[in-house]
């Protein structure tokens, strides 16, 4: 009886140690930071969203003629402000940009109000946009002005455009929206009723919390937070997606499990059939896809965290499209994109990311080397996209200010052990519950990055429907930021 006494005490002391010892925090290494030596974009236009939204409450108390009349008068001037900008040689610091948006904004109010001339805003947009990408092919847009004003016009007007839609009764519109035929003659399927060929990139954005960091994290604050590069098989025309996940590296999917996996939004992107490379070889884009198809089946690739896209042994999303295109000639991503505000740098840190001069889903909408093909959001979730937007905006509102992700540290021997089977299963080629690449100190400082969305979320929620109940319109995005703010505050 005393040996069994002896026995089970020294297995508790082995358990305690064992736990104290796993509780021992995270070496701190000094690994270098590769950071933007920027300054991120900024609106500072609250006195305009006010104005509009002013101005969209006054429109619904209008008379049907006299709100056509007004529609009409803005329509003949962004269609002179569109012929402006058709000049030749015009530059990107012309003040024919700034009035051409602030016509669009404008406008945005009255067709909320209005919602049978949304056909014709969707029009004038998607033409805009074409003729801004063809612009930007002359313009040095590695400059900030040149960058800032694309944003501007495809980003800006997006969002305008999004309001009007999200202010219908039903929020019913057709999801897909076709921009631009840019010609290929590489083999194509349909995703979503949409045609697409095979070198395609599709610049998607996912429901998870990460999603939206990655997406507004940025110094150019975007809508997208993943890429996917299609391959088409010549022969079969059977089409599958190569992709980079978080929980296990590099793997190719197809269309329908690409179609069932959450999805809020995409866009399809293809590069034009004027580039050099193109010229020389019209089925380069399908045989790059090719390429990193073969390779992402003939080795496992893991996912990288740290974002360096000059290192191809692990890739992260955006890298997969880049390195393809890279081993046949193109580079995309000119320019690179930045992440400059301090607080995002020390999260996404605290994430693995050690690279934020890097490669952003959202940043390929703006490189001249490619047509916008179409893009599709999902009417159902589309407003669930803008809350999220404004969620992770009013947190990294507070990670500026020196807000920290913290985690349980008593969770942490259980979840090293945890990860420790993961280790196990990775190597003999599973895939565990906490990614490949991913620590256990990363894992919790996730599931309470997490755990803070959806607390701010919840609070930003309810708000949003006291609004609606009250009001009887959805908030418009300046005051989805303004709720997530407070909610913020009271995290």
């Amino acid at each position: 009886m005393k040996i069994l006494k002896k026995r089970i005490l020294q297995c508790l002391i082995y358990i305690v140690a064992l736990y104290l010892l796993l509780l021992i925090p995270d070496f701190a290494a000094n690994k270098p930071i590769i950071k933007a030596a920027q300054q991120p974009f900024t609106w500072n236009e609250d006195h305009l969203w006010k104005q509009l939204e002013t101005d969209f409450v006054n429109a619904k108390k209008m008379d049907q003629s006299q709100l056509d009349s007004a529609i009409q008068k803005k329509k003949l001037i962004a269609e002179e402000n569109f012929s402006y900008i058709q000049f030749a040689g015009i530059t990107e610091s012309d003040s024919g940009f700034s009035h051409l948006e602030n016509n669009f904004f404008a406008l945005a109010p009255l067709l909320a109000a209005r919602q049978q001339e949304t056909g014709w805003y969707i029009n004038y947009y998607n033409r805009l946009r074409i003729y801004i990408k063809f612009l930007s092919q002359h313009w040095d847009m590695k400059a900030i002005a040149a960058r800032t004003t694309v944003y501007r016009l495809l980003y800006g007007m997006r969002a305008a455009l999004e309001e009007v839609l999200l202010q219908s009764d039903t929020a019913n519109f057709e999801p897909a929206m076709l921009v631009k035929n840019e010609w290929s003659v590489t083999p194509s399927t349909k995703i979503f009723g949409m045609e697409v060929h095979s070198g395609d990139m599709l610049v998607s954005r996912g429901g998870a919390e990460v999603s939206a960091l990655i997406s507004r994290g940025n110094d150019y604050p975007g809508n997208f937070s993943h890429v996917a590069l299609l391959y088409v098989e010549a022969k079969t025309n059977k089409a599958f997606l190569i992709e980079a996940h978080i929980e296990k590296g590099v793997a190719v999917s197809s269309v329908d499990q690409y179609e069932k996996d959450k999805k809020l939004r995409f866009m399809v992107m293809r590069p034009r059939a004027d580039l050099p490379a193109m010229l020389v070889d019209q089925m380069l884009p399908h045989k790059a896809a090719q390429l990193v198809y073969n390779e992402s089946l003939s080795r496992h690739i893991p996912y990288d965290f740290k974002m360096n896209f000059h290192d191809s042994t692990t890739m992260f999303c955006s890298e997969v499209a880049s390195y393809a295109y890279r081993k046949k000639g193109v580079q995309f991503w000119q320019p690179v994109s930045t992440i400059s505000s301090q607080g995002v740098v020390n999260w996404l840190h605290d994430f693995g990311v050690e690279n934020f001069v890097t490669q952003m889903p959202s940043d390929l909408e703006y490189d001249p080397q490619l047509s916008v093909v179409a893009e599709w959001r999902d009417p159902e979730t589309l407003f669930k996209d803008h809350i999220d937007n404004a969620v992770m905006d009013a947190m990294l509102e507070k990670a500026n200010a020196g807000e920290k992700i913290d985690y349980n540290i008593w969770q942490l021997p259980l979840v090293r052990i945890i990860k420790g089977y993961c280790v196990i299963k990775n190597i003999f080629g599973g895939v565990g519950m906490i990614p490949e690449g991913m620590s256990a100190t990363r894992a919790l400082k996730n599931q309470s990055f997490v755990a803070m969305h959806a607390r701010i979320k919840n609070k930003t929620q309810a708000m949003v429907d006291d609004f609606i109940k009250q009001y009887h319109y959805r908030p418009p995005y300046w005051q989805l930021v303004k709720m997530a703010q407070k909610s913020a505050k009271e995290n």
